[in-house]
């Protein structure tokens, strides 16, 4: 992480209505509305936001059936989407067709691997996505 990131929506009282995301991301808000609306031809049930006090900020879970494919966290300008795989999945990433920002892990979070990738409106949302469709198929 940068130093210059802020994580924002810290507020347990303020809910991530559209006008909060809005001034949130600013200029990168197409982006996130862009991304929201590609979830749908994945299956993927986005934005159950919901604050969590050990992080103390709002993350939106987003799901397929009942499992988790992703969190998203918002930033000061844009947003992140966290993934993460055990050891034996993380390796399925690397015969990804996507750019190596795609492929990078963060430190080893206990047995799992965690995949952070900022999103804004220059990021790639197709290699975004054949990751979240990777991490979707998962069994």
């Amino acid at each position: 992480m940068a130093s210059d990131e802020i994580q924002l929506l810290k507020d347990p009282a303020v809910f991530p209505s559209d006008a909060v995301l809005i001034g949130a991301l600013r200029r990168n808000y197409s982006a996130f509305a862009e991304f929201n609306k590609r979830l749908l031809d994945y299956g993927i049930k986005a934005e159950q936001w919901r604050y969590y006090n050990d992080g103390k900020s709002w993350l939106s879970k987003n799901i397929h059936k009942r499992k988790t494919v992703f969190w998203l966290s918002v930033w000061d300008g844009f947003f992140k989407v966290s993934m993460f795989f055990t050891e034996a999945a993380a390796a399925g990433i690397a015969d990804l067709p996507v750019t190596e920002i795609f492929k990078t892990f963060q430190p080893k979070w206990a047995k799992l691997k965690p995949l952070v990738i900022s999103v804004t409106r220059d990021t790639n949302l197709d290699d975004l996505f054949k990751v979240i469709e990777y991490k979707r198929n998962l069994k």
